[in-house]
């Protein structure tokens, strides 16, 4: 399974990689909602998933999490996923390994996602990873498409009162929701006539103001190209991998959107700080991922794991 924010897919999977079943559910979150409602939630699609394939219960349990930022939060869900009875034995992963996994052909290589949040992992196949908490600016994050939002609405709203200086984004921005200025956006957010979650919906107006030349729109793009492009390069380094020709996927809603001025950054600072880097964007759906660590885990072959990745790139 993987699990994220917004969604969860779930797939029922044997060890010849042949695909059985599959459903789709509501997002996971357990630090909003607590551990055992959020496994309520999964109940959903793995009952639908497993009736599909007729099956009771599976021999192992593949489950790439959102919110299992740290060890002892992947400990702790793995615990409730084992008192859930749905497979003989389970491994709880990070959601990021399902990106990474999905878009390599072994499990060699670095992810950097980008979507809600910004998160980056890497994998050896002899079992040695890297990762970061991300946890937000507590643990030394910047990005995501949360933080991204925030960051333009900060400065648009110093550019309509004074602080800061000129930005097309103090238009833009409340132009969104057709409210006629900053101050007016600042108001409705902060009394919930603009519902909080709608916040995600500036990051593509960010973006869009990016591209019609506006100085400090362009200046939080590239202060995202460097994050990720440092975010790798680290986790690169950390696994020994930064002179070997080695894989670096890009995952996410905003990595994936095909924004010419941040992939273009990206790729250039990587060029420089990891020549060797191969970077690639990741559109198979992370569920894929999630399957193929499974398939590792029973060790299957290559056959098998081409079988599972004809599934959802046919």
């Amino acid at each position: 399974m993987d699990a994220g924010n917004s969604k969860t897919d779930v797939a029922v999977v044997t060890a010849a990689g042949e695909v059985l079943a599959t459903a789709r559910g509501g997002g996971f979150r357990p630090p909003t909602v607590g551990v055992e409602a959020a496994m309520d939630a999964l109940a959903d699609p793995v009952g639908r998933a497993l009736a599909d394939a007729g099956l009771p219960a599976v021999s192992h349990v593949s489950a790439c999490l959102a919110n299992a930022d740290l060890p002892v939060e992947e400990e702790q869900l793995a615990s409730a996923l084992h008192a859930r009875a749905w497979g003989a034995s389970v491994d709880v992963r990070n959601d990021t390994f399902a990106i990474l996994r999905a878009g390599v052909a072994e499990p060699r290589g670095v992810a950097v996602v980008c979507g809600a949040g910004i998160n980056c992992v890497g994998m050896r196949p002899d079992g040695r990873t890297a990762r970061f908490p991300a946890l937000g600016r507590i643990s030394g994050d910047w990005g995501g498409g949360w933080g991204l939002a925030e960051e333009a609405l900060w400065y648009a709203a110093r550019a309509e009162d004074g602080r800061g200086g000129p930005t097309d984004l103090a238009r833009t921005l409340p132009g969104h929701f057709a409210l006629p200025s900053m101050y007016a956006l600042i108001e409705a957010l902060h009394l919930g006539h603009v519902d909080h979650d709608r916040r995600h919906e500036l990051t593509p107006v960010l973006f869009e103001t990016a591209a019609r030349g506006d100085a400090v729109a362009r200046s939080i793009v590239d202060h995202l190209a460097e994050e990720v492009a440092t975010m790798a390069t680290v986790a690169l380094t950390r696994l020994d991998l930064l002179s070997e020709h080695t894989p670096v996927l890009l995952g996410g809603s905003v990595l994936t959107a095909g924004h010419p001025r941040l992939d273009t950054g990206i790729r250039d600072l990587l060029s420089a700080r990891a020549p060797k880097a191969d970077v690639q964007v990741v559109t198979a759906g992370p569920v894929l991922g999630a399957a193929l660590l499974g398939l590792d885990h029973l060790g299957a072959g290559a056959r098998e794991r081409a079988r599972a990745r004809a599934h959802w790139e046919s």
